[in-house]
């Protein structure tokens, strides 16, 4: 914005300069022009009062010597003779035929007018111009004055008037330069103020605003203004907004509370036995989830806990697999799980992976028949881990909607979040989800890829298989 400023005053002030500086200058190149032929006219009248009482020969000359263009051989006076050619006192430029002309001679060689009227025009000589002018003498003829106008008289001063000229014009386009340069400099801070403003909100500084009264906004023009207090008033209301939502969610949360209790006092009913520890312990762990997300949404952001980032992801997964292997063994499911046997690090919280995992399997046991085979395969790469879940169901009729949020087609109990959720995990390191077909199972394929180290570039990918656990 502040080179167009500039560029834009410089173009606005050249055009305005140029506007005045061309006439100014062909003003002054006629100026010098007329001057130069009015003061040889001058020259010219000077010499006719002594012309008028004598025409001797050296009287003449001593009145030239008496006049500036004389004293510089520029002027001549053609005297008429009875018969044959005139007789030139001082030096003469000019052409007979000319001077006949002046005089009003049909040719040289008359010494009298030839009934033609006298007259007074320039003519071109080498080097510049004559100026002839008839004055009539004694005995009715006529003497021509010839005065000469070099071409240098012409130009006197007009290099020196465009010099001049030249330099306003520049001196304008340099002011308006630095007036534009400081304008554009105000109006860009402040747009530069209101664009780091919304960067620094949208990177998550709530308490973030920017100045509209004061030294920092003084000089910004009222659009920037304006936009700047529609600016902080959005901020507000982002604001108010997170803390409405996160107060909706801790109450929400909250009513959570009484189901879990009958649930957790139900549990404690069942007796001894793995199916009733498995129930036991998926109530407490829901009863945790809830309580943590109560904790999370009445916290401020800015009051949020430094949590350490990163888990062993092959930990993870055994311990969701063999979660979800109870339920499995009552459905009739084949499962297999391979490559978690060594460390596989991300990026990622232990909770976080874990309701990933968690909505992937869900995924498998909510959408395809009781007694369909599933196997979770873990990739170690360079720089994350990659994790395929698939199954030996119908697969996805349609893999790109169901990677939309909430388009869900699960029927009750299914809200369309589960991948979403995944897919915001994997993007948040830098990796992805991916739907597909298994070539094994020949189902859906379900593909997670978390980096450990995002800005690492990824080898290719080593399956290990080890000591695989399959159950039947």
């Amino acid at each position: 914005m502040r080179w167009a400023l500039i560029k834009a005053a410089v173009a606005g002030t050249t055009m305005v300069a140029l506007a005045f500086l061309i006439p100014l200058g062909l003003m002054v190149q006629q100026t010098a022009r007329d001057r130069a032929f009015t003061s040889a006219e001058r020259q010219a009248a000077a010499l006719a009062p002594a012309l008028a009482i004598t025409t001797d020969r050296d009287a003449i000359t001593r009145a030239l010597a008496s006049t500036d263009a004389g004293a510089r051989e520029r002027v001549a006076v053609h005297l008429p003779t009875a018969t044959g050619p005139d007789t030139v006192v001082g030096t003469g430029r000019a052409d007979e035929v000319d001077v006949s002309t002046a005089a009003g001679r049909t040719s040289p060689a008359d010494g009298a007018s030839g009934g033609a009227p006298a007259r007074s025009f320039t003519a071109h000589v080498p080097g510049g111009f004559a100026l002839l002018q008839a004055v009539a003498v004694e005995g009715g003829r006529v003497a021509v004055v010839e005065v000469y106008v070099a071409d240098g008289d012409l130009t006197r001063g007009v290099d020196t008037a465009w010099l001049v000229l030249s330099l306003v014009a520049l001196a304008l386009v340099v002011i308006s330069v630095l007036v534009a340069d400081r304008m554009g400099a105000r109006i860009v801070a402040s747009a530069r103020r209101l664009a780091g403003a919304a960067r620094s909100l949208g990177g998550g500084n709530l308490a973030v605003r920017v100045p509209v009264e004061g030294r920092q906004a003084e000089g910004a023009p009222e659009e920037l203004r304006e936009a700047a207090h529609a600016f902080n008033s959005m901020a507000d209301r982002v604001v108010h907004l997170l803390a409405a939502e996160r107060e909706l969610a801790a109450d929400l949360s909250h009513r959570l509370r009484t189901p879990l209790t009958v649930l957790r006092l139900n549990a404690a009913g069942l007796g001894e036995g793995d199916a009733a520890d498995a129930t036991r312990h998926a109530v407490a762990q829901l009863e945790r989830e809830v309580d943590q997300i109560i904790r999370s949404a009445r916290r401020a952001p800015d009051d949020a806990p430094q949590v350490a980032l990163g888990c062993d992801a092959a930990e993870v997964i055994r311990e969701r697999v063999g979660f979800w292997s109870a339920l499995a063994e009552d459905e009739g499911r084949r499962w297999q799980l391979a490559g978690a046997e060594g460390p596989a690090p991300v990026s990622v919280q232990r909770g976080d992976l874990a309701a990933a995992v968690d909505a992937l399997l869900g995924n498998v046991f909510r959408h395809t028949a009781v007694g369909t085979a599933f196997s979770v395969d873990v990739l170690v790469t360079g720089t994350g881990v990659i994790v395929l879940v698939g199954d030996a169901g119908p697969g996805f009729a349609d893999p790109v909607a169901a990677l939309r949020r909430g388009e869900g087609q699960g029927g009750e109990g299914s809200t369309g979040l589960g991948l979403d959720i995944v897919r915001k995990l994997a993007e948040a390191t830098g990796g992805d989800l991916a739907l597909g077909r298994s070539a094994v199972l020949g189902g859906a394929e379900l593909r997670l890829r978390l980096q450990s180290h995002p800005d690492g570039t990824a080898p290719r990918a080593t399956r290990r298989r080890g000591t695989a656990r399959r159950r039947i």
